[in-house]
């Protein structure tokens, strides 16, 4: 068995940041802020942990009560900033991703979830705008963790209680584009596909030391033998 996880923004779609707009406009909704996204890092970082820098830069309180109100807003204003962030031209999946979700579908004894820091409600939305949510039915979650490499352990403990505590971590393949995927890749024992379809280039990622490291998804053999422990 080989179980492959995605990471989401940056590696199967680019969503011009839409998710970003989603959350200055619930800021301005519940409290009346305009810009208030301006200076929090975004790349490779779970919700919990934006939106709680979000309550620390700005004087709305903080607790788990106020965070769930900003995600709340955030979920209902990104579908029409997926909308308008594509209606635009600014918004696709990124080269390679439906030929080689195809493959993997197609390939006995392969497995395909999700490694995101997005919450799964934010991610579900996303993932079905562009018409592959029924790719995914497992993973890690961004909901209530702020640190990526717990995402990391809330995935690789779906996967042993989907296919069995015997399998090796080293059967499992994370696919991200920055450095944090690197990261929590590597928290959990697997192997990682850095992929610069983001905003890290690929020198950058390759000085983190991935196990491959390229351009982008299209060149579909050689992703497969990555996937496959080739």
């Amino acid at each position: 068995m080989r179980v492959v996880l995605f990471d989401i923004d940056g590696t199967l779609l680019s969503s011009s940041r839409a998710g970003k707009a989603a959350l200055d406009l619930a800021m301005m909704d519940l409290h009346g802020i305009a810009d208030s996204m301006a200076g929090i890092s975004l790349a490779g970082r779970t919700d919990r942990s934006i939106v709680r820098d979000l309550t620390r830069a700005h004087p709305v309180g903080e607790g788990r009560q106020v965070e769930d109100a900003i995600l709340e807003g955030y979920l209902s204003h990104l579908p029409a900033q997926l909308r308008h962030k594509q209606e635009q031209g600014m918004a696709s999946l990124l080269p390679g991703i439906v030929p080689i979700l195809d493959a993997l579908a197609n390939t006995p004894g392969v497995a395909v979830g999700l490694l995101t820091g997005n919450i799964r409600r934010g991610a579900a939305v996303k993932l079905g705008h562009f018409g592959i949510g029924d790719r995914f039915d497992f993973g890690g979650f961004g909901d209530h963790h702020f640190d990526r490499d717990e995402v990391a352990r809330e995935a690789w403990s779906e996967v042993t209680n989907r296919f069995g505590p015997d399998l090796p971590p080293g059967n499992v393949l994370v696919i991200g584009d920055t450095p944090l995927d690197v990261q929590c890749a590597r928290a959990i024992g697997a192997k990682v596909l850095a992929v610069a379809t983001g905003i890290h280039t690929q020198d950058q990622l390759s000085a983190c030391g991935p196990d491959f490291c390229m351009a982008n998804l299209g060149d579909h053999p050689r992703v497969l033998e990555a996937c496959l422990g080739a």
